[in-house]
């Protein structure tokens, strides 16, 4: 396909957007419609087209045709590739994100203080995890897979282009665990024999970090309370060795369909679906060995992989997703044993849905207590752990746990 034949489909694309559908959203279903005719390089380089307009919206010409936007955001990826440095951190903290971002981040710089926002301690100069994660959002994002369990090494090779995940310190304990890859190839992966097979799955290294700090065992009864489509559910089971018994849970009836289609393929057999919209009229009677409260959020750490959702997220969305996630966090953990493990998950770095809401339920539940979030043999990991983008290059996640005395 033409390069202008890709900036014509694009333009489409970016024009339903601007009619009110998600970018992610108006790209699967313009992408479904010309699956059959367009091979997955085209299709491939349409989605790099839309999600570049979107990294480098704020340096182009509103004035100018969305054909010409495109090209220009496709050279600004193009430079900031060869170059990050050649951007200024000052220019992407003014324009790569929302006025309100940097005030509601947990910099570790920081930490939990800054009563007004980590810029009244220390001025307007970006901190260097600030510098390092504003250039991680405007790198296109890793593709990551993840294989079961013994068969890594089958579907890399059956695959190809596939390189393992090398995790720094103080997760590279964990390496050994993982069975995820990130793919560099140009094959539609839901087509192959492989996936088709349920030897594996799409799913970004921070959220198969996620199934690792549940460390589930075989036979245990756990639930992951807001499934959605069963990324992680999967991995549990997966853990799990498909033994044991395992609920999954979402709000939404459509999500919980899509869920049973994955576990048929993936030939995931110990689980139950039932809906539970996040109150306290739980699903089941059911005391669990663990929870996982994957809760909703603002989604922050995903802004590399869409970063669409930059534009249409407001500050208001956190503080109410952060009354929502305490809400599910009170409601879930009274369905724990004695000893129960409860995880909770957030693809968010905002302090309002990640520190404030652990912290919170903590003192709210002095019937539990703070956990490692991994595995107790690695002593440095601690009870409340983020996952930055620019250290995974994968998504950002927070990450808290507790034991139920």
């Amino acid at each position: 396909m033409p390069s202008s034949a890709i900036l014509n489909h694009a333009a489409r694309i970016l024009k339903t957007v601007q009619a009110g559908t998600p970018a992610d959203q108006a790209l699967r279903e313009s992408l479904v419609r010309t699956r059959h005719y367009s091979a997955p390089a085209e299709r491939r380089a349409i989605s790099r087209a839309v999600f570049a307009y979107f990294r480098w919206w704020r340096w182009l010409e509103p004035k100018d045709s969305l054909q010409k936007q495109l090209e220009a955001a496709r050279t600004l990826q193009a430079r900031f590739d060869k170059n990050p440095a050649s951007f200024k951190p000052e220019a992407l903290a003014a324009r790569a994100v929302p006025e309100w971002f940097s005030e509601t981040i947990f910099w570790p710089e920081v930490g939990a203080v800054a009563p007004n926002g980590p810029r009244a301690l220390e001025g307007k100069r970006p901190y260097p995890t600030e510098v390092a994660l504003l250039r991680q959002l405007q790198r296109e994002p890793a593709l990551w897979i993840r294989a079961k369990q013994g068969l890594a090494a089958k579907v890399a090779a059956s695959l190809g282009h596939c390189a393992p995940a090398e995790l720094g310190v103080p997760l590279s304990a964990l390496s050994s665990q993982l069975s995820a890859r990130a793919y560099t190839g140009l094959t539609d992966l839901y087509r192959t024999p492989e996936f088709q097979a349920g030897e594996f799955e799409i799913q970004d290294l921070a959220s198969q970090l996620v199934g690792l700090a549940c460390a589930p065992q075989p036979g245990e009864t756990w639930w992951d309370a807001c499934a959605g489509e069963g990324g992680k559910s999967m991995h549990l089971s997966d853990l799990m060795q498909n033994k044991g018994l395992l609920w999954v849970s979402d709000r939404s009836e459509r999500r919980l369909a899509k869920l049973k289609e994955r576990a048929a393929r993936a030939k995931v057999f110990n689980f139950r679906a039932a809906p539970w919209q996040g109150d306290a009229k739980l699903p089941t009677k059911t005391k669990f060995d663990g929870v996982l409260v994957d809760a909703p959020c603002s989604g922050i750490g995903t802004w590399q992989r869409n970063p669409h959702a930059r534009w249409t997220t407001r500050p208001t969305d956190v503080h109410e997703l952060a009354a929502v996630q305490a809400r599910l966090l009170d409601h879930a953990a009274g369905s724990l044993k004695p000893g129960g493990r409860l995880v909770y998950a957030v693809c968010t770095l905002t302090r309002a849905e990640t520190t404030a809401i652990a912290d919170a339920f903590t003192a709210a539940h002095p019937d539990f207590e703070p956990a490692l979030v991994f595995s107790a043999q690695h002593s440095a990991l601690s009870t409340q752990f983020f996952l930055w983008p620019h250290e995974l290059n994968a998504n950002g996640m927070f990450i808290a746990a507790w034991r139920r005395k």
